[in-house]
């Protein structure tokens, strides 16, 4: 099994513009910035039957998750027809990566049985938000098989899949699969499953692992869950990723968490957290979008980094709005080696009349507060909602639980999906990659 051979830390290009460079005048500069990220498929799955190619279309991003391949952006048909104009706020970008995944082979319907299943040696690749099921190509078999090899190469393969039953009707289907090259070095492995049980719990997930011959490492997990919410009683589907990659060669890592909540009334919950490390420079950011089916609206971003030196900067925002009348507020701040401080406040308080306030400073002395004559504009609706993830979890919504005998009845112990973490992942170091 050939290994796919790339530097984990050519991902990383810093392109956060240093505070130092910032423009010291000008009293828009940083107001009512609409953050979207705009997500890339994990990679594209190619069919090695003949005739046979089945492209993955480009979907995922934070708020959306994936939905229809779109930029993030408002949707006239959503919003209150209110506008702001704001202006962009400091470029901070994100670096991403310079994986480039190489064609996958998905194994299970396209490999004559006794063969091995394609090397599947791909780190996962960064901002790409939650992929749809679709774009995974999970297949499990309905039948219990153990199988292991050795290729021309010398490079050695396994899969096996299997079922698991317990208490409350559980059932958990799942397969797992793997490959080495012949001395070690490079590796990988997938697992996918899907769970249900009588209380209508249903989860579909996969997790992959892997490792080249430069030493570098990544792991990566997937989950899409549907459940009856413990204190609405609304069928809710929450949808999770985490990705993570190390290098090899440098001190240079990445981490990511995203998670999506929906319910049947539109309440929609989504976010992510991330880190990266590059050598001497390192970057947070975390992100939020609450609504609550009813018109409230919450959004809110925080990013930062620092080098080895000291130096630091950042960037955060938040707004808040309902029936038209809201605020927005934030701050971009920047420290020096020397503990030097410059930070430059601002906000709007939108009155939903056509007025809005705006106000801030910073600290070089400027200032300003008054009230102009501007429409806002904001969404009060997510653009990717329920009936948008209810179409694209079909695979999800057909697991089929085991059969009820008569007179059984499920118990309905709530169970805890909480799919971002109770606590932040620690600022001075990577998780740990599984084994």
């Amino acid at each position: 099994m050939a290994a796919t051979s790339r530097a984990v830390g050519t991902l990383f290009k810093p392109e956060a513009r240093r505070a130092d460079t910032l423009p010291l005048s000008g009293l828009s500069e940083f107001r009512g910035t609409k953050r979207r990220f705009i997500g890339r498929d994990l990679w594209g799955v190619r069919c090695c039957c003949p005739d046979s190619v089945v492209p993955i279309r480009r979907n995922s991003g934070p708020g959306k998750s994936t939905d229809k391949g779109e930029e993030s952006r408002i949707d006239p048909r959503k919003i209150n027809r209110l506008r702001l104009h704001g202006s962009p706020a400091m470029t901070f970008v994100s670096p991403q990566s310079c994986f480039v995944s190489k064609p996958e082979k998905f194994f299970p319907r396209c490999t004559p049985r006794n063969s091995g299943p394609q090397s599947r040696d791909s780190p996962p690749k960064r901002d790409t938000g939650i992929a749809n099921e679709k774009d995974w190509g999970i297949d499990l078999l309905n039948e219990n098989i153990k199988e292991s090899g050795i290729n021309e190469d010398s490079s050695t393969w396994f899969r096996e899949s299997g079922e698991d039953l317990g208490e409350n009707g559980y059932r958990c289907r799942w397969a797992r699969m793997g490959g080495r090259n012949h001395d070690g070095t490079s590796e990988w492995k997938e697992t996918w499953w899907e769970k249900s049980d009588w209380s209508g719990y249903k989860e579909l997930g996969v997790e992959k692992s892997g490792k080249n011959v430069e030493g570098d490492s990544w792991w990566e997990t997937w989950r899409e869950v549907l459940h009856q919410d413990e204190w609405s009683n609304l069928a809710r589907i929450e949808r999770s990723a985490q990705k993570q990659a190390k290098s090899g060669t440098e001190n240079a890592g990445w981490y990511e968490n995203w998670w999506e909540k929906y319910d049947a009334k539109g309440w929609t919950e989504k976010g992510a957290h991330k880190y990266g490390r590059l050598n001497e420079q390192s970057w947070w950011e975390k992100w939020g979008e609450h609504y609550d089916g009813r018109g409230s609206v919450l959004k809110w971003t925080d990013k930062w980094a620092e080098t080895a030196l000291g130096t630091k900067w950042g960037d955060k925002w938040e707004e808040k709005f309902f029936a038209g009348i809201g605020s927005r507020q934030g701050e971009t701040w920047h420290v020096s080696p020397s503990g030097d401080r410059w930070s430059r406040t601002w906000g709007e308080e939108h009155f939903g009349n056509g007025k809005v306030h705006k106000y801030g400073k910073s600290t070089t002395g400027e200032s300003w507060d008054i009230v102009v004559d501007e429409e806002t504009y904001y969404e009060a609706e997510p653009h990717y909602g329920w009936a948008d993830v209810v179409g694209d979890s079909n695979q999800l919504l057909s697991i089929q639980p085991q059969e009820r005998p008569p007179g059984v009845y499920p118990s309905m112990d709530f169970r805890s999906t909480s799919l971002h973490p109770s606590s932040p992942q620690s600022n001075d170091e990577l998780p740990p990659l599984s084994s």
